[in-house]
């Protein structure tokens, strides 16, 4: 019968309910009890019906089997009661041991969960919380015992809470939604919540809530949006500059050509010389957009940089004023890097008078170099690939004014500033972003209200000895010269001016609209081609590849590449050849005329054509 009743109240099912188990329980100890009075009754009227026997009948009969019998009856029920009482017993004590052991199991989940558990009343009132909320939250079980679930949510999101928690006990349908709550540090974790609804007699009596702790990852979400904007931002910008420059080379070009000839005492010639001003910081501006794009021409050498900062420390002194003051903390052991020069020096630069706007009543900005090993667990940091190894660190730091979480996030974007109107561009910071990124490296900034900034900026180091530096080339005694070149642009105007101002030189040119008829040009012209001046990015082939094909034909040719915007590199794995002469967009007639004789008074045929 025992049995039967486990049977039929699915005890033997693994997946019965606590409630329902408890409910076997109680059954049967009713059924127990029932069975003792039953047979304590049984028990009673034999030994009352034995009593009334021994009254009514003599000594002699007692002994009869009659009686014998009955004694035996009672001892029988006796011993049957005992054993279904034993038996009862162990079948109550096997199902509270399965009870102890779901306990124990439901024990384990809720202290072992990684997201934090709570089951309140439906006026919110907290009923049970999870071991999880200490080891997130850093609350207890009792400190939380006496509070109620909207305490610890954060003011705004408080509304919208209660909203969805109103709605889940209308409904009987939990919900999901995001809001922050606060640690016991004062500081507020953003927690993904999941509410389900527990029902009895139709109504919805508790509320069981699953909180997850997301902060972590909407941080690196945030990132990776950043990051995705920064980008997209980058290549408008970099097509817009390449346009932009080709514009500022013709209005600075026929600028210059105005300015000297119009006489000195002219009035107009006030008005030409402000053109040209506001056409140079023009091209500053569009410099600066193709360094944060990461779309300008690098010339990459291998550098020491205790060096370049020991070069600059003197030019820094004039720029940062005598209020703040420099320090420099340079690892001796430094390993080496492989960048531009003069972008690591423009990137110091816009730090340093980032650092000194921060500090208008002075400070200590501190510059220090030291090599890092990045390992899986720092780059885990990043929501984009970062490579593991060894990179040079240079850190630039201030005691001024810091910045909050919002401009930090914001900080390398173009065009924005804190600025006043009129201070600043925008520019700076998000220039140095692209030196660095294109540099092959990375860039964090930690900074808090009041503690002052540091920004630290890590370049891939490499193993190759520094390359010699730099020496000054003479400057030529004349600009003018009388060879032949060949000039290769596709912006028509420019063409024009490029032509203009090289005859003005005194050169002899032949123009080409693309690489194409270049080598027309170079097919059918009968003399010595002494230069190529061939812009780098055109439809159709580049000046790269227009610059190959040649020197297999006229291998005297020297080549000068010019433009505002190519996305690659001078060098190795670059669109420019080591050695290659480079002059940027937009260009003086200065300049124009220096690259070129520099390019043919070189004793040593450049790389781009050998």
């Amino acid at each position: 019968m025992g049995l039967s009743l486990l049977e039929a109240d699915g005890l033997v099912d693994s997946g019965s309910s606590l409630r329902e188990r408890m409910r076997v329980v109680e059954r049967r100890d009713w059924w127990l009890w029932l069975f003792a009075v039953l047979i304590t009754l049984i028990l009673t009227g034999g030994i009352v019906s034995l009593g009334f026997s021994v009254i009514h009948v003599h000594h002699q009969e007692l002994s009869s089997t009659p009686l014998n019998d009955t004694i035996l009856g009672l001892v029988g029920l006796v011993f049957l009661f005992d054993i279904y009482t034993v038996y009862q017993h162990f079948q109550i004590q096997a199902v509270r041991k399965q009870l102890i052991e779901r306990e124990e199991l439901f024990r384990l989940i809720t202290e072992n969960a990684a997201d934090m558990i709570a089951v309140v009343d439906v006026k919110g009132q907290r009923l049970y919380n999870s071991p999880s909320y200490e080891k997130i939250l850093g609350y207890t079980p009792q400190e939380l015992g006496g509070t109620t679930a909207g305490e610890e949510i954060h003011p705004e999101d408080r509304e919208k809470v209660q909203r969805a928690a109103a709605a889940a006990r209308l409904s009987g349908k939990g919900t999901s939604l995001e809001y922050r709550m606060r640690h016991k540090n004062g500081t507020w974790r953003t927690l993904e919540s999941r509410a389900s609804t527990i029902v009895k007699s139709g109504k919805v009596e508790k509320l069981v809530i699953v909180n997850r702790d997301v902060t972590e990852r909407k941080h690196l979400e945030e990132q990776f949006r950043q990051s995705q904007k920064m980008e997209a931002v980058g290549r408008l910008s970099g097509g817009v500059a390449h346009d932009f420059n080709n514009l500022l080379g013709v209005i600075i070009g026929y600028g210059e050509i105005v300015r000297d000839g119009t006489a000195a005492e002219s009035p107009l010639r006030t008005c030409v010389e402000e053109m040209l001003k506001a056409g140079h910081r023009a091209a500053t501006l569009t410099r600066q957009l193709l360094a944060f794009s990461r779309q300008q021409v690098l010339d990459p050498k291998v550098l020491e940089l205790n060096v370049v900062v020991k070069d600059m420390e003197k030019m820094l002194l004039r720029l940062i004023g005598e209020d703040v003051q420099l320090k420099t903390s340079l690892d001796p052991a430094l390993v080496r890097l492989k960048a531009d020069q003069g972008q690591i020096e423009q990137v110091i630069m816009n730090l340093a008078v980032n650092a000194r706007d921060a500090m208008p009543s002075g400070g200590e900005l501190r510059i220090e170099t030291s090599n890092f090993h990045m390992d899986q667990a720092f780059v885990r940091r990043y929501p984009y690939p970062v490579l593991v190894g060894d990179y040079v660190l240079l850190s630039v730091t201030d005691n001024g004014v810091g910045m909050d979480a919002t401009t930090r996030a914001r900080v390398f974007e173009p065009f924005f500033t804190t600025k006043e109107k009129g201070k600043g561009t925008g520019l700076g910071l998000s220039t140095v972003y692209g030196v660095v990124k294109q540099s092959g490296g990375y860039i964090d900034v930690v900074s808090e209200p009041g503690t002052g900034a540091s920004f630290k900026i890590y370049l891939p180091k490499v193993e190759i000895a520094a390359d010699p530096q730099k020496q000054s080339t003479d400057i030529p005694l004349s600009l003018h010269g009388t060879e032949t070149v060949l000039l290769v642009e596709d912006e028509t105007s420019l063409r024009e001016l490029s032509r203009h101002l090289l005859e003005l030189c005194g050169y002899s040119v032949l123009e080409a609209e693309n690489g194409e008829e270049a080598l027309k040009k170079s097919q059918g012209h009968r003399g010595v081609i002494h230069l190529l001046l061939t812009d780098v990015v055109m439809p159709g082939m580049s000046g790269r590849i227009l610059a190959d094909q040649l020197a297999r034909h006229r291998p005297e040719t020297r080549v000068v590449y010019m433009s505002g915007y190519t996305g690659q590199t001078v060098g190795e794995h670059g669109v420019l050849a080591e050695g290659s002469f480079f002059l940027p967009k937009p260009f003086t007639r200065d300049a124009l005329a220096r690259k070129v004789r520099e390019a043919l008074d070189v004793s040593i045929v450049p790389a781009a054509i050998v």
